[in-house]
């Protein structure tokens, strides 16, 4: 990892210091996409449970796939700085593992924009994780969300 630059300018604080959101007014439209994952661990009863379909609220999965697509639109409203991005995919898959046991999360987000989708990626997982805890703590309350990072970006002036 690398450290930030100390005279770097930062770009989301105004001359009095003040955070403020990025002007991106000027900067071109581009394809952008960013892919995130993360895990859950669990009992192996519970994750049984899940892939039986046999859990209290019902179907885990699917619940937890809409639930990622829908907190990816609305990060803009959870993350004070971000841009409103007009999202042209999501896409939510989990996957169960035996070897976690859990389950583990990925998502890809997709726009052109004049910023990237970054947080959006990260904010469907993250989300899509919390609703199979929600949906199976009253069979586990000792689930475990980790691992939640942004392992892919394109598009934009950073590039990859």
């Amino acid at each position: 990892m690398t450290a930030p630059r100390r005279d770097a300018k930062l770009s989301h604080v105004d001359e009095s210091g003040r955070a403020r959101m990025v002007d991106v007014t000027a900067k071109p439209e581009t394809e952008r996409m960013a892919r995130a994952r993360g895990n859950i661990t669990m009992l192996t009863a519970t994750l049984a449970a899940i892939r039986d379909n046999r859990t209290p609220k019902g179907d885990v999965l699917g619940v937890a796939r809409v639930a990622g697509v829908l907190a990816a639109k609305r990060t803009a409203e959870l993350i004070p700085l971000c841009h409103s991005l007009p999202l042209t995919d999501v896409d939510v898959t989990l996957e169960l593992d035996d070897s976690l046991p859990g389950i583990r999360a990925e998502a890809i987000a997709r726009t052109v924009s004049r910023t990237g989708v970054e947080m959006e990626a990260i904010v469907a997982v993250s989300v899509a994780l919390i609703t199979v805890y929600d949906m199976a703590k009253a069979i586990d309350k000792s689930m475990v969300l980790g691992g939640i990072e942004l392992v892919e970006k394109r598009g934009g002036k950073s590039g990859p």
